[in-house]
């Protein structure tokens, strides 16, 4: 189907033979890496000391860590699927460039038929979002011919721990390989997404390079609190031994305070003494007080409030969360922009040119997040007509976008259409034969014969009695605007106003008609005069 060079993203030719195998298949070690997990018995030096190593390349480290993060820490993992399902659950679409041709938008329509044959692709959406919070994701593609077509089989999430980050001109993921500079990745092999929820280089701009002090500090005050509840309450147990005792009956003293404790019994030698002291007492809310803070800065940095996390029934009000749920959708917002380019690049150019549905990334489809919020349909329907009506010139595609009404295809049949208009009501009947009035009075030009036997007035009548209800108005504007007016000139500018979207043509055509209509008239009256009619 594709015989012309197919250029990758950045220009480069690429063979669709490197297609049929996946990169990593031969990376038998980096699949048989076990992960480490630096979170246990981690003191702030340790943390100070991942960070910096990442800082200078290795990121291993810190990739660990993230994953730990999210493992143990239920509020942190709850806010991320937060901010993370908010981009899975937003309807997506494929459409041409701007100003399409008409085979452009062809290609897009197809290319959106066959993203249907991707297996998973909700999935693979999520997987991509994990970057918001590690910096960067990497999907390996898997490519297969269906039925003709290239089409990705599977695409696949890879640990963040593969990757290295080379820092030449720019910033560039690439695989770890146990060489200094890495393996760089095969073009349309991955999709490869850098997420900055924050400015700086790759290694600093993940989210959880923040999120983890509050981390760290929760851990410390989870672990403060666990250990006085487990002693809180429990009587002070104080054993005394008799001088010359041995290490073994200190030992078996030290055994049966601890199963005082525990089991509420035990056993000690004869002269030795077991006191009991007040219970351990103390404050559990100091702890609390520390892990609400840090929780709180968690929900901050995710979501950017905590009003749509926190409950505690105080400052949690339905207007302020509803303040707080549109920050949210700010940050929505810019994550579907930022995942949309990265899937344009990796996903739905390289689906476009190697079927032949694009020749460049510039005129190619692009897949998209219709996120903007659509427009009350009823308020638009009353305002549109009204603003057409006084001269606005609106281009119905921005209408439609705003209301969030599609374009209809070039092959839609069931399209909806205007009502037809009710049938005109019969004209009355006409009226009783009146007294002839000398032509040119204001009776003459109020009162129009309308002689039943007279065929021509009768005429007259009737197209007086139809037309009168839809010139009506106009005349009684222009009658308004001639007794305001002082000046020939003044009139004509102000009927110009009353219809500012006719054409010089057209009011040329209108004068001429309305000439026409005034010698007719003013023969019909000589006539009439004369006796003739």
């Amino acid at each position: 189907m594709v015989t012309s060079t197919i250029l990758g993203p950045d220009g480069q030719p690429i063979r669709t033979a490197d297609l049929a195998e996946p990169q990593t298949s031969r990376s038998m070690q980096l699949r048989n890496e076990w992960q480490g997990h630096p979170s246990r018995g981690l003191t702030p030096s340790r943390v100070a000391s991942i960070l910096e190593s990442a800082e200078q390349g290795d990121l291993v480290a810190q990739c660990e860590l993230y994953e730990d993060m999210e493992e143990k820490d239920g509020h942190l993992a709850s806010e991320m699927l937060k901010r993370r399902g908010a981009i899975r659950q937003l309807e997506w679409d494929i459409v041409p460039p701007s100003s399409p041709y008409a085979k452009e938008k062809a290609n897009a329509k197809q290319v959106k038929e066959l993203l249907a044959e991707i297996p998973d692709f909700d999935e693979m959406i999520f997987n991509v979002t994990d970057a918001i919070g590690k910096g960067y994701a990497c999907l390996e593609i898997e490519w297969h011919r269906l039925d003709g077509y290239w089409l990705p089989k599977t695409i696949t999430h890879r640990p963040q721990s593969w990757f290295h980050i080379y820092r030449g001109y720019r910033e560039e993921v690439r695989l770890r390989n146990g060489t200094a500079d890495g393996e760089p990745l095969n073009p349309f092999g991955w999709i490869t997404h850098t997420h900055k929820a924050k400015s700086g280089y790759l290694a600093r701009s993940g989210m959880f390079r923040v999120l983890v002090w509050p981390y760290l500090f929760k851990n410390y005050s989870v672990a403060d609190l666990a250990e006085f509840l487990e002693i809180y309450g429990i009587p002070l147990r104080v054993g005394k031994y008799p001088p010359g005792s041995s290490k073994q009956d200190k030992t078996t003293l030290l055994r049966a305070l601890a199963e005082l404790g525990h089991n509420a019994a035990g056993i000690v030698p004869e002269g030795m003494t077991l006191e009991f002291h007040d219970p351990a007492t103390g404050d559990p809310k100091s702890f609390q007080a520390m892990i609400d803070w840090c929780e709180k800065t968690q929900s901050k940095v995710i979501l950017g409030g905590t009003l749509t996390s926190q409950a505690d029934g105080k400052t949690s009000t339905n207007a302020l969360g509803k303040v707080h749920d549109d920050v949210r959708k700010d940050l929505r917002d810019g994550d579907a922009k930022q995942i949309a380019a990265t899937l344009t690049r990796d996903l739905i150019y390289p689906i476009a040119v190697l079927n032949g549905l694009a020749d460049s990334i510039r005129r190619g489809p692009r897949f998209t997040f219709p996120v903007e919020e659509t427009e009350d349909i009823e308020t638009y329907s009353t305002a549109l007509p009204a603003l057409v009506n006084i001269g606005f010139k609106i281009p119905r595609k921005w209408a439609q976008e705003r209301l969030g009404v599609p374009e209809p295809e070039a092959d839609d049949a069931d399209l909806l259409v205007a009502a037809k208009p009710a049938a005109p009501a019969a004209p009355p009947a006409p009226a009783e034969p009146t007294a002839k009035v000398p032509p040119g009075t204001a009776a003459a030009s109020a009162q129009i014969p309308t002689d039943p036997q007279d065929p021509p007035a009768r005429m007259v009548g009737q197209l007086d009695a139809a037309v009168s209800p839809a010139i009506g108005d106009w005349l009684a504007q222009i009658r308004a605007l001639a007794s305001r007016v002082d000046s020939l000139d003044a009139l004509r500018d102000g009927i110009l106003q009353l219809v500012p979207d006719m054409s010089l043509e057209q009011y040329a055509e209108a004068m001429a008609q309305g000439l026409a209509a005034a010698a007719l008239a003013g023969r019909y009256e000589i006539l009439q005069e004369a006796g003739s009619l």
